[in-house]
């Protein structure tokens, strides 16, 4: 018996040799079992008999090979186990707005970004996910502090008695230090910003103001300070790039050579976090800014005196909105019901991403009142009067409750038939799952997203077209790349998830429960996860999960590396995760999920090729190709000796770069091989002396290599002339 409600996975062929392949491979055995029969041509009777047994063979193979495979699939639709859909990429778009604005103005949800499109590329499209509130910010206290505390104790307000606020919530008065009169490394001033301005996720250009003789003996292209903003959990930089500091790290006797007098003041534009709370530090209350004077970095010269402002004011200029990779459908009507159980439906736009609380469907009865009803998983506990219907994410199929005949019902129809039974006892064996429309009645879908998959992590950069005009903004862009887009699960990936499914049953007891967990909270954007055990009896209870977020690999083979911010582990990631592992967990299991630590390693070596390569277009291939494996070979989601990603705490050795250029046959022989071990601290990468082999990162590390517009030197791989 075939049930329509089930999920239908594909059934994959599992010898896919025909008929002549089965000739084909008797024949080139004939030499080895049969050398004295040398005329097989096809007017021999023996090849009759090898055609023969082949079509026996043959309808074997179409019948019995594909029993295991199917007895499996089959045992997975009895589960209701579905492919997943595809994940889709988020990104931060930041709209600029063409002025400042006298009151408050808020971008809707759901406007439509995309990339551009090109001859050989479709525009990739995204939705932002909530609105944007662009408010009118106001500062209420300048405070100081002699260092950079993590939680500030000690603060002195510079504003009381000194400076007056205009109307327009610009501060001014005497000369202000920003600093101590002599500058020490760690010196800070903090920013608070009125609490009740609704300003998470906006653009600050903050505008200051100064005299033109104010010297402070820096480089004004490399200042040594750092902007912040309290993030409710730790200080998070703020300033995107040095470019968005007018006044050149106060230095506003600077200015003059570039036109820009420093009594009309200078813009440091901020990008907000977009999770900026209300904090209160000693007695200030508000949402926190600050400005750290940091040790200087060889080369770089320091604060030799104090920079001075003599008026001080904020305004917001855009906003920071979270955007999903997906195609908002709204309204799209499916069809009428017929009254069957069972029915089903198809929606125009698959697959379909998860639906949120607007996504729904109403059923618009004739002369009645429409109704919502509520999607669910499965009908196994729903109850005939119960409003449920089913979505298939990857096909787009709406399904409506079925009728299931109990099994009893054959021996009923048997007495029937013998004149036992009565027809009532049929009837009441069978079992409505779900309420079923009435007929006529008008189906509905509110809204739904369609979307996902790989293709939309896009770099940085890309997202610059708007859909639709949105009033009042003059540009849009994503200044970080797009991740955790992920494409449709396929069935051999299905057929791994199922046991560790079967065998967790959906709680969090061992370390590879968690493991598994996490990678199914995280819907595809996970791409491998670790869980640590407790190292001391003060850590037991706790679980440590090192999550490295799927990235787009897509740059290995243009011959770049994956940038380091798509290994960043997104706070809506870490948000997600947690909220599944909590309804799975054990009580009094605490989780704590950590990226891992990555250690770079870039490559220098000599390769000889073949002589039969010696010319520029081939030597210039074969090096591309070379630095392609690398790329690939060393990386945390596509490297090591299994491609499924370097193993944690795996230390890389010269060898390994020997024994992967081996299998190249146009390399001849290699030079001497040098791995230098980069660290990532900033935005910048350092780089070590050779190391032989490179530090063993321990347990919580992975090998990378890297190549971005930071860093143009991943790998050296010269030819040997």
């Amino acid at each position: 018996m075939e049930f329509d409600f089930l999920p239908k996975l594909p059934k994959s062929n599992l010898d896919d040799r025909t008929f002549k392949d089965l000739v084909d491979e008797c024949i080139l055995r004939i030499p080895r079992y049969c050398p004295e029969w040398t005329n097989y041509n096809p007017s021999d009777p023996g090849i009759t008999l090898i055609e023969l047994f082949a079509w026996l063979t043959d309808q074997m193979l179409l019948r019995f090979n594909e029993v295991p495979k199917r007895n499996y699939i089959t045992f997975l639709e009895l589960l209701g186990v579905r492919l997943q859909a595809p994940a889709p990429a988020v990104a931060d778009i930041t709209f600029y707005l063409s002025a400042a604005l006298p009151d408050t103005y808020t971008i809707p949800a759901g406007v439509e970004v995309a990339t551009i499109r090109t001859e050989t590329e479709e525009a990739i499209a995204f939705t932002t996910d909530r609105p944007l509130v662009i408010d009118k910010p106001q500062i209420r206290h300048f405070l100081t502090c002699p260092t950079a505390d993590q939680k500030p104790e000690i603060l002195r307000d510079r504003f009381t008695n000194l400076w007056t606020m205009r109307s327009d919530g610009e501060w001014y008065g005497r000369e202000l230090a920003l600093f101590e009169e002599q500058p020490q490394p760690g010196n800070t001033f903090y920013l608070v910003i009125d609490g009740e301005s609704q300003c998470e996720g906006n653009v600050l250009a903050l505008q200051l103001k100064g005299e033109a003789a104010t010297a402070t003996g820096i480089n004004p292209d490399i200042p040594p300070r750092r902007w912040e903003a309290w993030n409710g959990v730790e200080w998070e930089a703020v300033l995107l790039q040095e470019s968005d500091d007018s006044t050149k790290g106060f230095s506003f006797s600077e200015l003059l050579t570039q036109g820009i007098n420093p009594l009309q003041g200078a813009d440091i534009v901020l990008h907000l976090p977009q999770s900026w709370p209300v904090t209160t530090f000693t007695a200030y209350q508000g949402r926190w800014l600050r400005c750290v004077y940091t040790a200087p970095q060889p080369n770089q010269p320091g604060y030799s005196s104090s920079p001075r402002m003599i008026g001080l004011s904020v305004r917001s200029i855009g906003g920071t909105v979270g955007a999903s990779q997906s195609e908002l459908i709204r309204n799209e009507i499916l069809g009428e019901s017929d009254g069957t159980p069972g029915q089903t439906f198809q929606l125009q736009g698959v697959p379909v991403l998860n639906r949120r609380e607007d996504e729904y469907l109403i059923i618009s009865p004739p002369g009645g009142i429409p109704q919502r009803w509520y999607e669910v998983s499965d009908f196994a506990n729903s109850l005939p009067q119960d409003l449920h219907y089913t979505v298939d994410s990857r096909t787009g199929t709406v399904q409506f409750g079925p009728v299931i005949r109990e099994p009893a019902q054959l021996q009923q129809q048997t007495e029937l038939r013998r004149g036992v039974g009565n027809f009532a006892n049929i009837q009441e064996l069978e079992r409505q799952y779900g309420a079923v429309p009435p007929r006529g009645s008008v189906i509905r879908m509110v809204a739904y997203r369609t979307g996902g998959g790989r293709k939309g992590n896009v770099q940085r950069g890309t997202i610059t077209v708007a859909k639709n005009a949105v009033p009042y903004v003059a540009r849009l862009i994503n200044h970080t790349p797009a991740r955790n887009g992920s494409d449709a699960e396929s069935l051999e990936d299905a057929v791994i998830r199922v046991p560790a499914m079967l065998r967790t049953r959906d709680r969090a007891v061992t370390p590879e429960d968690f493991e598994v967990l996490t990678l199914q909270a995280g819907g595809g954007a996970v791409a491998r996860v670790r869980c640590l055990p407790p190292k001391t009896t003060q850590e037991a209870g706790t679980i440590k999960l090192l999550v490295v977020p799927a990235a787009n690999t897509d740059a290995i083979n243009r011959g770049e590396g994956i940038e380091p911010e798509l290994f960043s582990l997104s706070p809506q990631l870490r948000d997600q995760i947690i909220a599944y592992l909590d309804e799975r967990r054990l009580l009094g299991i605490q989780v704590k999920l950590q990226a891992p630590e990555y250690v770079g390693v870039a490559v220098q070596t000599e390769v000889a090729l073949e002589p039969e390569y010696n010319h520029p277009a081939a030597q210039q291939e074969i090096l591309g190709k070379l630095r392609v494996a690398l790329y690939r070979f060393l990386n945390p989601i596509t490297g090591g000796q299994d491609g499924r990603g370097w193993p944690f705490g795996r230390p890389v050795y010269p060898s390994d770069i020997v024994n992967l250029f081996q299998q190249f046959p146009a390399v001849r022989y290699l030079g001497v091989v040098q791995l230098f071990e980069l660290r990532y601290v900033g935005s910048t990468w350092v780089r070590s002396l050779p190391q032989n082999p490179v530090i063993d990162p321990g347990a919580l590390g992975l090998i990378c290599s890297w190549q971005n517009t930071r860093l143009r030197s991943g790998h050296v791989v010269n030819l040997i002339q």
